[in-house]
């Protein structure tokens, strides 16, 4: 190994150590390794690479990229400027480094980004790949203190005239250890920063700002989100693992998922989503001392339907503070979220599997509902949920059906209006004063339709 190639190495082992074994709830160092400088370094400048935001230096920046992965890895720095690309794509043991009052500024034109394979509510359809993007590789780090920033042109999540879907700003396909820190972001009407099948991955003191989904992890392994700043017109946070039966077929679960010490402020959905693109499972994710400042709906929502399959569970979050929320702290919804897919997993295997979900030190400001947890299949109830240490203000309480082994402790929040809690078909620990609530009516169920793993099945919706 060279040495280059080494010190790439190790830019990349240094952050992702948070990562390893990372079960929901284990103690981890936050102590992060900075990128060391590499032997060999490249400048777009240095391939033609004008930087005034007006000339397309895509094909600079590419040949910069592309020496330093062919020569064993390096760094790869963009100087003050704004360096107008489309897509341009990392090599394997490359640092991307993007210094302060640097722009890398997206093409407002779409045939400057590649149509390929791209992954869109959680399925694999053709579209236009992200600005900055990666296949296939590992050892990668973006770093700096400059921007990536993409064009307002680009309107809407996809073409009206082709239906493909819009390129996200950071996009990484199977890419593994990679590190993402110190960047500032600002992304259009599509999804912002989506890894996808990647492992060992770090997002760390970035400012998230777009007009869509800040960071989608998708059927990803051992991933941190930590030091973060959102704001964001869809989920600051979410994550997903597929669609129907080509997701739960394909079978690549998110897992093992550290969020921590990020504030969130979303304008359309949620703080942090998880689902409804769950057919391949999300389990072991824990987030701990978040500020969620403002959200549309509720800041945590935890959702799938009938249709999905597969599994939730082992999910814990800890030391939150919420207050902005438009419709509450938390809403579970596992009846009707999401366009359910033309290949759904039939039948009772088509019930999502939840449990083990724990929220614990949650402080609430005028919350319009502390809990709403009733859109539970009656045929699959959630088994083990816990909430305690709870305090602050909401105008409406918590209200569960079809929950298996609850357990709640210490909630001193003072409620405005009706009983603090309502249940129906729930039992537990702490449930002592509640009142009725009404049954939830069972949905029909999900039939099957004729499906073969990789065969061209339209658009996703």
């Amino acid at each position: 190994m060279t040495n280059t190639n080494r010190r790439a190495v190790l830019a990349v082992a240094g952050l992702s150590a948070l990562v390893t074994a990372a079960p929901a709830g284990a103690a981890q160092s936050k102590q992060a390794a900075k990128p060391s400088k590499p032997a060999l370094r490249f400048y777009p400048r240095d391939f033609g690479a004008i930087g005034d935001g007006v000339a397309k230096d895509t094909h600079a920046v590419q040949l910069a990229l592309d020496r330093c992965a062919v020569f064993g890895g390096g760094e790869v720095v963009l100087t003050a400027g704004t360096y107008l690309v489309g897509a341009i794509r990392i090599g394997s043991d490359t640092i991307l480094r993007i210094e302060e009052g640097a722009t890398l500024q997206g093409s407002p034109d779409l045939a400057d980004y590649p149509v390929v394979q791209v992954r869109w509510e959680g399925r694999w359809v053709p579209g236009y790949i992200g600005l900055v993007w990666a296949q296939g590789a590992r050892n990668i780090v973006i770093t700096g203190k400059g921007k990536i920033v993409a064009s307002d042109a680009i309107k809407g999540r996809l073409q009206k005239e082709t239906g493909l879907r819009h390129p996200a700003l950071l996009e990484f396909v199977d890419v593994q250890r990679l590190v993402v820190s110190d960047v500032h972001t600002q992304q259009n009407d599509m999804w912002s920063i989506h890894p996808v099948y990647c492992d060992d991955i770090v997002f760390q003191n970035m400012v998230v700002n777009g007009r869509a989904d800040g960071i989608d992890v998708d059927s990803c392994r051992r991933v941190v989100i930590d030091r973060c700043d959102f704001d964001t017109v869809d989920d600051c946070i979410s994550l997903k693992s597929g669609r129907g039966l080509e997701g739960n077929l394909i079978a690549r679960p998110t897992e093992d998922v550290v969020i921590t010490d990020c504030t969130f402020r979303d304008h359309r959905w949620a703080c942090v989503g998880i689902g409804s693109e769950t057919s391949a499972g999300i389990r072991r994710v824990r987030i701990e001392r978040c500020k969620c400042l403002s959200s549309y709906t509720f800041a945590i929502y935890i959702k799938s339907r009938p249709g999905r399959g597969a599994f939730i569970e082992d999910i814990v979050m800890r030391d939150l503070e919420v207050s902005g929320a438009g419709g509450g702290f938390l809403r579970l919804n596992f009846l009707d979220s999401g366009k359910q897919d033309q290949f759904p997993v039939p039948g009772h295997d088509g019930i999502p599997t939840v449990r083990n979900l724990t929220f614990e030190r949650i402080k609430v400001t005028d919350v319009p509902v502390l809990v709403e947890a009733v859109n539970i299949h009656p045929d699959k109830p959630v088994d083990g949920f816990t909430l305690k240490d709870v305090t602050g203000t909401a105008k409406k309480g918590m209200t569960f059906a079809n929950l298996r082994n609850v357990t709640l402790k210490n909630i001193d929040v003072q409620v405005a209006e009706g009983p603090k809690l309502a249940i129906n078909n729930v039992t537990g620990k702490g449930l002592d004063g509640a009142v009725a609530g009404p049954p939830t009516v069972r949905p029909a169920d999900v039939v099957g339709v004729d499906y073969k793993l990789g065969m061209t099945s339209g658009k996703p919706n």
